[in-house]
């Protein structure tokens, strides 16, 4: 579509950010986030002022049994996260933001759909732990991965919310 895109880390500590329900929780990262990238950019690269620039940032958390699951700490906190979606659901809660550089205005929105699992064994439970890049996401589990689809029983959008906020004084 012939856009530029610039790949930033945040570099923020997203574990002292706490909030009680996870739609706070991915809205507080992401805007973390953005508040972070800004300040790493501000002169260094700032933007153009004759090309509108935007900044987009996310934050996901898995919900399963009432229970917010970030990326897993250890491989047994990984495990202890795939044994509990099996023959169970979970709720993948996501916020991405979108920030006009230029004018400071933001735009935001929640997509959480709802993950049904098939039975999912302990063979491969252990096989995904042992590899590690399986489980180095929030909720310990690529749900996008090939080998992870057969146990995926259906998936469906739960809600979708968005937020706007004006340009900042």
């Amino acid at each position: 579509m012939g856009y530029e895109f610039t790949v930033m880390s945040a570099d923020i500590d997203e574990r002292a950010i706490r909030k009680d329900k996870p739609e706070e929780l991915v809205k507080a990262l992401a805007e973390a986030k953005a508040e972070a990238i800004k300040l790493k950019i501000h002169g260094e690269c700032a933007p153009d002022g004759n090309q509108t620039t935007l900044l987009i940032t996310s934050d996901q958390v898995m919900v399963s049994k009432g229970t917010i699951r970030e990326r897993p700490r250890s491989a047994e906190e990984a495990r202890e996260f795939i044994k509990g979606y099996s023959d169970d659901r979970a709720f993948a809660v996501n916020f991405v933001l979108v920030t006009n550089l230029s004018t400071g205005t933001t735009k935001g929105g929640w997509d959480i759909p709802e993950i049904k699992f098939h039975h999912i064994p302990d063979e491969f439970i252990d096989r995904v732990v042992n590899q590690g890049d399986m489980t180095c996401v929030a909720g310990g589990l690529k749900l996008t991965h090939p080998s992870v689809l057969p146990f995926i029983k259906e998936l469906r959008s739960r809600s979708s919310k968005e937020t706007h906020k004006g340009a900042h004084s």
